[in-house]
């Protein structure tokens, strides 16, 4: 924090602070960075052209917003990054249950303190990120855990139930001067959502059947799946119409946003060729397309950067089993995939017993369109030729250097190299990755032989 911010809220004055309200401010700050030529969300892939054109009129406008988007189409993460549109400091009232703005107390006892003390009245500066406060609705949620309840006891130290300061304030009314996030709206339960009409219409709280006026300054958004396959609730009709606006989300629509969101969001403990990274994200794709998949639960984005993050580890298990000093993931990675991530999917129903098959099926074709969208132009026939007669061996037990002492002298392989970058360095893995890809386009589009052992090596021959 800087260390010259005003103290006092005669400091406050005389520095020429004026007092905004959340959604001026993030309008204001959304303005300048928009003529400016800044990014206002840093992370967000995949939504330039469509989500966030939208969602930017409605915040401009000042409207709530709800987001509408099946699973892991990254609303949470977009809903988080609106504290970057908020000033980074921001004043208070030093020790205010409510975070107040010391030009505009809103409790009793705030503004009985404002009476008090004047310009000697304390200010503290409170962070953008203290000011974004989120919720997942569960069905358990209350009334009092969102707007509040009476505090027994302070009742008990003699106030009246009448009196606004026996109340405990819940999670709404403390996010005053910020944003409120509410992630499946739809699953609370329609008497909960009730409450929260006050709170974005008329902007006060109602506690026991007394109402408190609190000019609350909140922007409340929320996420939600689409109402089409979900039986877990739905939003009410007069909370709907209290939103401004909403926004429908979408996965990746480009194959190169899909790659980037893995390269983002993966934590990889081994190094994992783009190429493989292409594959994953073809997978994740034509898994969104199949019909043995029930499209209305959604492939999650979290699907593909758990498939990167198996195939990383899969290729740090064979380094240490075969005492390579550097993991570097190769094709024979991907096989681990479709056993370790099926449980994230919800098949179609009549495909019991058949989801490893289909899988093992759709990442083959993901592996071949990779192959053939890189390598297209190379012809391969010397090599084919070449292991029709040495068959080159690889498996999660062959190391890579044993993998690239196998190959044969082609041109062919130099230009492979060239094309999936592992020309230029004196490590195996790189070399074996991209070699091991080149057979695979050999195996899966001339159905060369493929010999499995039972050690789990293959023989491309």
């Amino acid at each position: 924090m800087p260390q010259d911010l005003p103290r006092t809220l005669g400091a406050l004055r005389e520095s020429g602070h004026e007092l905004r309200g959340v959604k001026d401010e993030i309008r204001a700050n959304l303005i300048t960075a928009l003529r400016e030529g800044r990014d206002p969300w840093p992370g967000i892939v995949g939504f330039g052209q469509t989500v966030l054109p939208q969602l930017e009129r409605a915040l401009i406008a000042g409207h709530d917003v709800v987001l509408l988007g099946e699973r892991g189409q990254g609303k949470t993460r977009l809903l988080r990054a609106l504290s970057g549109l908020l000033d980074e400091w921001t004043p208070v009232i030093d020790g205010s249950e409510l975070g107040e703005h010391p030009y505009a107390p809103i409790t009793p006892a705030s503004r009985r303190r404002a009476a008090e003390l004047g310009d000697d009245l304390p200010v503290a500066w409170r962070h953008r990120d203290e000011r974004y406060t989120e919720k997942l609705a569960t069905p358990d949620t209350a009334v009092a855990d969102l707007i509040g309840d009476v505090d027994p006891v302070k009742v008990a130290e003699g106030r009246s139930l009448g009196d606004p300061e026996t109340i405990h304030f819940g999670l709404v009314p403390r996010a005053h001067r910020g944003i409120v996030a509410i992630n499946e709206l739809p699953d609370l339960a329609e008497r909960i959502q009730v409450a929260l009409l006050n709170v974005m219409e008329e902007r006060d709280i109602q506690v026991r059947g007394y109402t408190l006026r609190l000019p609350l300054d909140v922007l409340l958004v929320a996420s939600a799946n689409p109402e089409d396959y979900t039986n877990r609730g739905r939003i009410i009709t007069p909370l709907k119409d209290r939103f401004g606006a909403e926004v429908r989300t979408h996965y990746p629509l480009e194959l190169a946003d899909e790659i980037a969101l893995v390269e983002q969001e993966a934590e990889l403990v081994a190094a994992v060729p783009r190429h493989l990274l292409e594959i994953v994200a073809r997978f994740t794709r034509s898994l969104r397309e199949s019909s043995a998949v029930d499209q209305g639960s959604g492939v999650s984005a979290r699907f593909a950067v758990a498939a990167a993050e198996t195939v990383a580890a899969a290729a740090l298990r064979r380094a240490a089993i075969t005492g390579e000093e550097r993991a570097v993931a190769r094709p024979i990675d991907l096989e681990s995939v479709p056993s370790v991530l099926r449980g994230k999917l919800e098949f179609a129903s009549g495909e019991e017993g058949r989801e490893e098959e289909h899988l093992t099926h759709l990442l083959r074709r993901a592996t071949a369109g990779t192959a053939r969208a890189r390598l297209r132009g190379i012809d391969l026939t010397p090599l084919a030729e070449a292991v029709a007669q040495t068959p080159v061996r690889t498996g999660e037990r062959v190391p890579a250097i044993e993998v690239v002492a196998a190959l044969p002298a082609v041109e062919a392989l130099t230009e492979v190299a060239r094309r999936l970058g592992a020309s230029g360095t004196e490590e195996p893995g790189p070399m074996a990755s991209a070699a091991e890809l080149a057979l695979e386009l050999l195996f899966l589009t001339r159905r060369l032989a493929k010999d499995e052992s039972d050690d789990n090596t293959v023989s491309y021959s």
